[in-house]
């Protein structure tokens, strides 16, 4: 059984940062596509960033852009997100999410296309 485990989530003051790391067990996703999600209270999960190994690494959504940076340890299944510059609106359960197959750009930004989830961590930015 696929397990998707986040850590690396903690309170950081406005500026700082934070890197978040995302292991898979139970698979491998060498072959497929890992990402994150954030969800703040009372909002809608949106898409945050994904690693597309196949076509030269990140895909960031705008408001994290130039921020914070993906990247994989494929030896040991593992994606990380480093998260600079941080913001208050920053402030959200952020969620690993994988699929074992490669997404393409159009579907990278929806959450149902990604088959499994980890429990999520939680991430404050205070100001």
């Amino acid at each position: 059984q696929v397990q998707l485990v986040e850590s690396g989530g903690g309170s950081v003051q406005a500026g700082g940062s934070l890197r978040l790391s995302c292991s898979a067990s139970g698979g491998t996703f060498s072959s497929g596509t890992m990402g994150w999600f954030r969800q703040a209270p009372g909002k809608e999960r949106e898409f945050v960033s994904v690693f597309r190994w196949w076509s030269g690494g990140g895909v960031y959504a705008d408001n994290v852009k130039g921020r914070f940076t993906i990247s994989r340890d494929a030896a040991k299944n593992t994606v990380h997100l480093q998260m600079n510059s941080l913001k208050p609106e920053d402030t959200a359960v952020y969620y690993c999410a994988a699929v074992d197959w490669r997404l393409i750009l159009s579907r990278v930004w929806n959450g149902e296309n990604y088959d499994y989830w980890g429990q999520g961590t939680q991430v404050t930015v205070s100001s």
